[in-house]
């Protein structure tokens, strides 16, 4: 599987295990849903993550953003696909291959968040340029900007 675009940089001799992913952008009043994650160093990414089983991008996104921030929300246009190689936080080398999505938020309801180490916050599109994690997470939301 090649992406389209592919960010971060695989180190050398080191095998990465591709992951299928889906992440999305959410605006509502001039901002752009993210979560912030708590574990070792907290950071910023795009609600989303892996594709699990069967299931399409869209399904994997609609259920990420619910699990992230208790938000439902409707996929409404994939607008990039891209590969980022990265260190989870357990040290395991992966590939997130897959799409960004433009999605609208239809809910929010935090009580159906369950993963406790993420935080649903609004940030301001070029704060979230700087302050993102991946860069193919911070390529979406520039090309985003500049549509």
């Amino acid at each position: 599987m090649t992406p389209a675009l592919q960010f971060g940089r695989a180190e050398a001799g080191v095998g990465y295990l591709v992951r299928p992913t889906a992440f999305g952008l959410v605006f509502h009043d001039e901002r752009l849903a993210c979560v912030r994650v708590t574990r070792d160093a907290p950071y910023h990414d795009l609600p989303g993550g892996a594709v699990d089983g069967d299931e399409t991008e869209e399904q994997a996104l609609v259920r990420e953003f619910l699990e992230e921030t208790g938000m439902t929300v409707e996929p409404v246009e994939r607008i990039v696909e891209a590969g980022q190689y990265f260190r989870k936080s357990d040290g395991q080398p992966v590939n997130n291959v897959g799409g960004v999505w433009i999605a609208r938020m239809i809910a929010l309801d935090p009580a159906r968040k369950v993963e406790a180490d993420h935080e649903l916050v609004w940030l301001h599109p070029r704060t979230a340029l700087a302050e993102l994690r991946h860069e193919a997470h911070a390529w979406a939301v520039a090309a985003w900007l500049r549509r």
